[in-house]
């Protein structure tokens, strides 16, 4: 069983040791919402460089995924896809790798994390880490895991786009024009978080380990960038569907507000003659005015209305304008 210890308020210990192996045991430090407290913790047990401590301490999220090694440790900043009232936003982790430990810093947004955090405390023998006690390898382990939850939100994603596909042909333009805005701002923000992962990624692979052979790290390592690869090509295509979906519901609309011009440019064609009979005939001039003295002539106006608005109509029918 491993041995889980709760630090203080913010920061939980779990260690990994198999009793097959006789080094000394691996150290998991899951940090949240760190503070000055939580920092100077680990200025005074670890030595690391102040600007990293610095880096972990920041409030507002790092503009950059980022890897830096230092004395004895690496230090990584990386980003993975939060799902917040509906939309996607990045979430940070600060990671120090050493030999014997890692530690990561985050603002507790992470389900992904905190789900394979309790794993290790409540099940570490069934972790590829449980076999080598390698700090390399149970950051793969973790990575793999924030990797696979960004699926779930691909596939979110791809529902979205079925939705807005049928919104769109269900000729209901309006709360289209929302759904696609809301997609294309996710789908941005998930490009923006994942596409420098490949590269850190790669790097990653030629990471020095005392307890596993290189050729296992890489093995490992490329499997999280054949990852990153297809994440990305994922988010390729959707960018090409919603860009499509977009530029398909814009041709509806321009459709509509067309047809919509062509229904009142006729009826100001045909209502324009009639207004101007109607003034025309409403004249105070009793002599020489059609009809003045005639019974019915109210009627044979309206009728001499009715024959011009009749023959715009098939006027208008014969150039198929309607």
């Amino acid at each position: 069983m491993p041995n889980y210890k709760k630090i203080s308020k913010n920061i939980e210990q779990v260690a990994i040791d198999s009793p097959k192996t006789t080094d000394k045991k691996l150290i998991w430090l899951n940090i949240a919402d760190a503070g000055k407290q939580e920092v100077e913790f680990l200025r005074k047990k670890y030595d690391f460089d102040l600007k990293h401590l610095q880096a972990s301490l920041a409030k507002s999220t790092a503009q950059r995924p980022m890897a830096e090694p230092g004395k004895d440790y690496l230090f990584l900043i990386l980003h993975f896809p939060v799902l917040a009232d509906g939309g996607i936003d990045a979430g940070e982790i600060d990671f120090f790798v050493g030999h014997g430990y890692l530690i990561t810093l985050h603002n507790n947004n992470l389900a992904a994390l905190n789900n394979f955090f309790n794993l290790c405390r409540k099940e570490d023998n069934s972790l590829l880490t449980y076999k080598f006690e390698s700090s390399a390898i149970l950051l793969y382990e973790l990575l793999e895991k924030l990797m696979l939850s960004c699926y779930s939100l691909l596939d979110q994603n791809s529902i979205a786009i079925e939705r807005a596909e049928k919104i769109i042909f269900s000729q209901n333009q309006k709360e289209a024009v929302s759904q696609i805005l809301s997609l294309k701002r996710n789908i941005i923000n998930l490009r923006k978080i994942m596409q420098n992962h490949k590269n850190i990624l790669k790097g990653l692979t030629e990471m020095k380990s005392s307890l596993v052979p290189e050729k296992e790290i890489k093995k490992y390592y490329y499997r999280l960038v054949e990852h990153s690869k297809r994440i990305w090509e994922f988010l390729e295509n959707q960018k090409e569907m919603i860009e499509a979906l977009h530029a398909t519901n814009e041709s509806l609309l321009n459709y509509q507000i067309s047809d919509i011009m062509k229904t009142l440019t006729i009826f100001s064609v045909i209502v324009f003659p009639l207004t101007l009979l109607a003034a025309i005939f409403g004249m105070n001039t009793i002599n020489g005015m059609p009809f003045a003295g005639v019974e019915n002539g109210f009627w044979i106006i309206i009728a001499i209305m009715l024959i011009c608005s009749l023959g715009m109509l098939l006027f208008f029918e014969k150039k198929k304008w309607l």
